[in-house]
């Protein structure tokens, strides 16, 4: 498993390093291939926060823990992605098509922001995100924006001739997913 440390608001040490990547690589067991493992330690109230991200292909693990102690964060953390993946690599064997865990898709992410010289409107663009969109049924993508904790997820939707879809939650509770009719606008 390859690791990204990131600190907030604190210094971490190399022993609370080490800590973490002995338990967090636990969870390597559950990968066919390699990790990618992003720990970002941070100070908040005097309270320590531990974010772990998992990354294997394209499926992402989050788990944020917030203690009175960074060690207790990381363990908190390590069980919460544990019982993620235990509990989606089930849904996604028994509903996904075959290979969902396999497949090798998400592409790197770029950020941007707009410069300081840029006028500033009521429309303004604050972030740009870039990624590629994997094809998926609405089940994955349902998935994996529930993974990422995320309102809504973008994807291409396999079983409608990999049209651009969205699939968001519904604040009365379920899902939604908005796709193209394939019909031509004039």
């Amino acid at each position: 498993m390859k690791f990204t440390f990131a600190e907030k608001r604190m210094d971490s040490s190399e022993d609370l390093r080490a800590y973490a990547t002995r338990k967090i690589s636990k969870l390597d067991r559950f990968f066919k291939t390699e990790a990618e493992a992003f720990v970002t330690f941070s100070l908040e109230r005097g309270r320590f926060r531990a974010e772990i991200t998992i990354h294997n292909n394209g499926t992402y693990y989050r788990a944020s823990e917030l203690t009175s102690d960074m060690y207790a964060s990381i363990d908190s953390g390590v069980a919460a992605i544990e019982r993620q993946i235990r509990r989606n690599k089930t849904r996604l064997e028994k509903r996904l098509r075959e290979g969902a865990l396999e497949k090798d898709s998400i592409a790197a992410v770029s950020y941007g922001s707009p410069s300081e010289d840029e006028p500033v409107d009521e429309f303004q663009i604050v972030r740009n995100k870039r990624f590629s969109i994997k094809p998926m049924s609405a089940e994955e993508a349902i998935l994996q924006m529930n993974l990422l904790d995320h309102e809504f997820f973008v994807f291409r939707n396999m079983d409608a001739d990999d049209a651009i879809a969205v699939v968001y939650k519904r604040r009365q509770g379920g899902y939604g997913l908005i796709c193209d009719d394939g019909l031509d606008a004039d």
